[in-house]
């Protein structure tokens, strides 16, 4: 089968391809050989002069070879995993002897850098072609568990942040129970995940990545920054970094975005006026990053910092590995706190808590009764997002002034919506329900308690600074990073702007001290900082 007619997407005209040969070397290629193959590790990109090649979804236990799509003279191969690095999917097989231009990673990069008519082509094909990809070859990455259980959510939201083709099956559904008869699966065992045949038992975001080589490996050339942590903050240092020269690793315990990518909806960023979800600029700036030449990583936890060497600090991962750089810029910001009540470990594992309101967390909720606790921004857009799926909201906010913390465009849509109701100088006082959350105690001002119907619980009670690896730095009595003018007098050398007591290691976004909680202040920082960062490397 042929699934290619809507696949080929923007192609090159004449004088673009003229200019792309230039930066490759041209090889004749025979019938039969694969160019690439699903399993590689790395694979280049190809333009096709004179040969012909399928690109095939290679045979697994229960379906036969596929062939996806031909490519003649004048179309090009490749797609996303040529920038993120991942494992091949596809195999693509010569079918007409011919010559082709092969392009290495170094060059196509140069590419992307020196001809901007041509990446944005690229780009726009890659983009196109790994949302096809994900229809054709989901095989490659299946995951099959609980839909209701937080580790499955986990696995699906880190797969779906990285746009990773993958199928999706319920544990319970026909296909789902199949899966796991012929993978020799238990329900203890869930969730599970099946890269290129192989079985991974109660898989994590850190068994896939390293199964599909998105784990952390040293490329040899020298790093001139890192940047831990992949929020806003994060991810705008890095493409500042990466675009202004710089060889830039961007690094992540969990995934890509931060809070930002759990936002059911930003209204208030410049630049979309009918707002944006936090996970779709989240790929936004994921892409854009890869266009410059990041390297990113994720998950890749970050153990902490050798400092011995003023000049060069070191970054130290968990799992062992270091990476010797000249800056490092800190990014990790905060995670969100919980309420100390009985029984929230058991039902945040039975994933009837949620920290975030993307679609995935909102999705099989419409016309079910949902609780949203907090008083800021992320609480207010939560509160309008399930109640759009149809959803009964009771929002829930410890305080006596719901505009206290947040933004008045939201208020007033939430003080008249029909479908929330709203609690002010209100606490949680008991989860109850068995096998699910059921219903809730809330507490009065006066003392009474009501209890509410809630089939899940959306917290958005503030956050602590993801700050316990920076140690010997400088930080406020709540654990936030201290920068510039918010370090103790008495250093020998004025601070750059972001940095922290620490030479050449600077913060931004929520983890530092003193920061606006907003995703466009966050972006600002980050950009900020590798202005910084240049001026402290000029020294060398």
């Amino acid at each position: 089968m042929n699934d290619g007619a809507a696949q080929r997407g923007p192609v090159l005209d004449e004088e673009q391809s003229r200019r792309l040969v230039e930066y490759g070397e041209m090889e004749h290629v025979e019938v039969g050989r694969d160019l690439y193959a699903a399993g590689d590790d790395s694979y280049d990109f190809f333009l096709l002069l004179t040969a012909t090649v399928d690109i095939i979804r290679d045979a697994t236990a229960i379906e036969p070879e596929r062939l996806v799509y031909q490519g003649g003279p004048g179309d090009f191969l490749g797609e996303l995993s040529l920038l993120t690095g991942q494992h091949v999917y596809l195999t693509a097989r010569v079918v007409t002897a011919g010559t082709v231009v092969r392009i290495g990673a170094t060059a196509l990069r140069r590419v992307l850098a020196e001809q901007p008519d041509i990446a944005d082509l690229l780009l726009e094909a890659f983009g196109e072609r790994r949302e096809f990809i994900r229809s054709v070859a989901g095989n490659a990455l299946e995951i099959v568990g609980r839909p209701d259980t937080a580790e499955t959510l986990d696995l699906r939201t880190y797969v779906t942040q990285l746009l990773l083709p993958h199928s999706w099956l319920d544990a319970a559904s026909h296909p789902g129970r199949s899966l796991m008869t012929s993978a020799g699966l238990t329900e203890d065992e869930l969730p599970a995940a099946i890269v290129d045949g192989a079985v991974l038992r109660r898989a994590t975001p850190g068994t896939i990545a390293k199964a599909l080589g998105l784990t952390y490996r040293p490329h040899g050339s020298p790093v001139d920054l890192v940047v831990v942590g992949a929020g806003p903050a994060g991810l705008a240092a890095a493409v500042y970094g990466a675009s202004e020269g710089l060889v830039t690793v961007l690094l992540d315990r969990d995934g890509l975005g931060g809070q930002a990518a759990k936002s059911a909806r930003i209204e208030n960023y410049l630049g979309f006026p009918n707002g944006v979800s936090g996970a779709h600029l989240t790929r936004l700036a994921m892409v854009q990053a890869l266009k410059f030449g990041v390297r990113i990583y994720s998950p890749c936890a970050v153990a902490g910092l050798d400092l011995s060497d003023d000049r060069r600090p070191t970054v130290l991962l968990e799992n062992g590995s270091h990476i010797k750089c000249r800056a490092v810029i800190a990014a990790t910001g905060a995670h969100y706190r919980r309420l100390h009540i009985p029984r929230w470990a058991t039902f945040e594992k039975l994933g009837c808590i949620r920290y975030a309101a993307t679609e995935l967390d909102v999705r099989g909720y419409e016309d079910q009764p949902v609780t949203v606790v907090g008083g800021a921004n992320s609480a207010g857009q939560a509160a309008l997002s399930l109640a759009a799926r149809g959803a009964t909201v009771d929002l829930i906010v410890r305080g006596a002034d719901l505009g206290a913390r947040m933004s008045s465009y939201l208020t007033d849509r939430i003080r008249t919506h029909s479908r929330i109701r709203l609690h002010t100088g209100n606490m949680v006082r008991e989860l109850a329900g068995a096998g699910t959350l059921a219903s809730i105690v809330v507490e009065r001002p006066d003392g009474r308690q009501d209890r509410l119907a809630c089939r899940a619980l959306f917290c958005f009670i503030g956050a602590d600074p993801v700050s316990s690896w920076l140690a010997g730095v400088a930080k406020d009595d709540d654990g936030f990073v201290l920068t510039d003018s918010r370090l103790p007098t008495g250093s020998s050398s004025t601070p750059l702007p972001f940095e922290t007591s620490a030479p050449r290691v600077f913060a931004v976004g929520d983890l530092r001290s003193g920061s606006t909680k907003r995703v466009a202040s966050a972006v600002g920082d980050g950009a900020g900082a590798v202005s910084s960062v240049h001026a402290a490397l000029a020294s060398d």
